[in-house]
């Protein structure tokens, strides 16, 4: 009970430890009504108040405003080249960016515009993740980069599982630490699959999103490669979509999805009945099991999703039919979605999208070097502690 109680308060202590955020302004980044309180919870959890635990971690540096470092760990292993290559095939032009082995992408909270920046900790079981964000209340996000990330899996107890079908463990070996990429926002991922109904994730991510985002989008530039963000569900509820190039039914299905997650129909946090989201969402025009089951995947980071039927999961498998698929996928639960990367990954494709026809996996990326991650980090230098906490 004890571990539990503590690990309820991994966020604000990653605040007192990782960053100079006056204390009252981690209070409120928490979610505490005052800095009383606040004081007295950590107290009774660390013994300590919160600027004893803050001196504790010696500084050298002095944070720059708006920056911060956090390090966020996984159970190894943990395949960082294909999810890595997954975001890179499907970055969206001015959203997101991918380059020497690192994911950067504009973010905007409660109308706050930022960035992250994410990238391998070598020295450690863990991610770095650079923020830079003007709202230090907001900084909760830091858990949504866990989610995309999927730092939370189990790779060993998800083997157990899978390791049983034949098909499946020839790949286990090769895809080590494989795990299922999740997205930033669930609007906007379930926006992409929309756009690749029926075409490739390039003209997907590259064409009509990129559209999208440069006529909608909010300017942004705080970041290099960065120039929007993403357009909100009210902003996209009234678009004229056909101006960018899109088909009258794709143009209103994104504007139903729209308007339904305005009125709050769909929502992509706190679902408890995954089976009622996916019934809400295909009640949206245009929108199939196919594209639920994948959004569920990846947005709402259900590990049991499975794309029923899908073509290139039954080609892999012997050109099985669906009926076939769905059985013999009834040995993979609880375990379905990453079994589905890894048979995704067996056929020398990247992910495809909902309906779309997946391109060739892209080739590996270059590894960074040391000059050129000293380089992109160079902005954050003076932005980090001189120790910096693995979180869990």
């Amino acid at each position: 009970m004890r571990w539990l109680r503590r690990a309820g308060f991994n966020f604000p202590k990653k605040l007192i430890d990782e960053t100079a955020l006056p204390m009252g302004q981690v209070a409120l980044a928490a979610g505490f009504g005052c800095v009383r309180r606040f004081n007295a919870a950590i107290r009774s959890v660390y013994h300590r108040t919160p600027m004893q635990i803050r001196r504790l971690v010696r500084k050298s540096d002095g944070q720059s405003e708006n920056q911060y470092l956090f390090h966020l760990s996984f159970r190894p292993p943990y395949n960082w080249k294909r999810p890595i290559e997954f975001l890179a095939a499907r970055a969206m032009p001015g959203v997101e960016a991918v380059d020497y082995g690192c994911y950067r992408r504009s973010i905007s909270v409660h109308e706050c515009g930022g960035f992250v920046e994410v990238s391998p900790d070598e020295r450690n079981y863990a991610l770095a993740v650079r923020v830079q964000f003007g709202d230090p209340r907001g900084l909760f996000f830091i858990e949504r980069v866990r989610a995309m990330f999927d730092l939370n899996a189990d790779w060993p107890i998800t083997v157990k599982t899978l390791q049983t079908d034949a098909s499946l463990a020839r790949w286990i070996a090769a895809e080590a630490g494989l795990r299922v990429p999740g997205c930033w926002n669930g609007f906007e991922l379930t926006v992409r699959a929309i756009l690749g109904h029926q075409v490739s994730v390039k003209a997907a991510a590259t064409t009509f999103a990129g559209r999208i985002v440069t006529a909608y989008g909010r300017r942004f530039t705080r970041a290099n490669g960065l120039t929007h963000v993403f357009p909100d569900p009210e902003i996209l509820a009234e678009a004229n979509l056909n101006r960018v190039g899109l088909t009258s039914a794709r143009a209103e299905s994104i504007r139903a999805l729209a308007r339904a997650v305005c009125d709050k129909r769909i929502r992509f946090e706190g679902i408890v009945d995954y089976d009622e989201f996916r019934a809400g969402l295909c009640e949206i025009p245009g929108i199939g099991k196919w594209t639920a089951e994948y959004v569920a995947m990846r947005a709402l980071r259900d590990p049991d999703a499975f794309p029923t039927g899908n073509l290139v999961l039954r080609r892999v498998l012997s050109n099985c039919s669906a009926r076939e698929l769905d059985r013999k996928s009834e040995a993979w639960r609880p375990w379905r979605a990453y079994a589905v990367m890894l048979l995704w990954q067996s056929a020398g494709r990247a992910v495809p999208s909902a309906g779309e026809t997946p391109p060739r996996l892209a080739s590996a990326l270059h590894q960074r070097t040391a000059k050129s991650r000293d380089a992109a980090a160079a902005p954050f230098v003076r932005a980090r502690s001189a120790r910096s906490r693995r979180i869990a």
